[in-house]
């Protein structure tokens, strides 16, 4: 196959405040070390890593008391110069949402806040066309119909259905404009059934390369940046024509993010 990259415009927040001391999904323990510095450590790589593919990184300011404010993706949906905001499911990430809004707002966006509980590119991923849209444990099933009215494509449900898969972008990496690489197990059998019907020559990841969070990648059509961990699917990406750029982001992990969770995508 062939693939073509391009260059893309993402926002990050470096995780100053990352700390793992409440638990909202599987991932984290609050009884367990972790190490802030060793956090931003990889966080640096990470971003340099974009920077290096010629892709453009902003920063929003990251606040104190907000530990996984460092997970950039959850911050919004941005399609076509369009920005739909989030509403979290948990108290403890609340204070995220206006300040991601807020940002965009600052720079000339307009943000339409929801009505519907969404947390952003955890659980919308656009695929060409299409908004691949997930639910089950974050996102609401409501909020796929405001998702579609607000980003004016067209939204594919898909019912996740195992919790240490509890975003979208646990279970399901966009490739390109035309394919994916996903974990048939985290979905239901009617949503299984769907992604083998939209993406008949996906790349299908094994349970050891979800457990990494391999699947928690970025791509930009030509190269995908994944965890060095997901070894099964590096190989399997580089067999299907994708090139692959490993980095360890083990310590931010431990809060149940990877390289796509750091890393929301501003379409204008």
């Amino acid at each position: 196959m062939t693939t073509t990259a391009s260059p893309r415009r993402y926002l990050m927040c470096r995780p100053t405040h990352f700390a793992v001391t409440y638990r909202i999904n599987p991932w984290m323990d609050p009884t367990a070390p972790y190490d802030n510095a060793l956090a931003v450590r990889q966080w640096e790589t990470l971003r340099q890593t974009y920077l290096d593919l010629g892709h453009t990184v902003e920063l929003i300011e990251p606040l104190p008391g907000l530990p996984d404010m460092v997970f950039a993706a959850n911050g919004a949906t941005v399609v076509d110069g369009r920005v739909l905001g989030v509403q979290f499911r948990d108290a403890e990430r609340a204070d995220e949402a206006p300040a991601y809004a807020a940002w965009f707002r600052e720079r000339g966006f307009e943000v339409t806040e929801p009505k519907h509980t969404n947390e952003g590119e955890g659980d919308i991923l656009l695929a060409g066309e299409v908004l691949l849209a997930g639910t089950g444990f974050r996102t609401a099933h409501a909020s796929h119909a405001e998702t579609q009215e607000v980003l004016r494509r067209p939204v594919i449900t898909l019912q996740l259905v195992d919790p240490a898969y509890y975003h979208l972008d646990t279970a399901l990496c966009v490739l390109d404009d035309t394919n994916v690489a996903y974990l048939p197990s985290a979905f239901s059998p009617g949503s299984q059934a769907v992604l083998r019907r939209l993406f008949p020559h996906a790349v299908i990841a094994t349970a050891e390369d979800a457990a990494v969070l391999g699947l928690n990648a970025v791509s930009d059509g030509r190269t995908v940046v994944l965890p060095e961990q997901a070894t099964h699917l590096t190989a399997a990406l580089q067999a299907a024509g994708y090139r692959t750029v490993g980095v360890d982001v083990s310590e931010l992990r431990k809060a149940g993010g990877g390289p796509k969770c750091c890393t929301l995508e501003v379409r204008s």
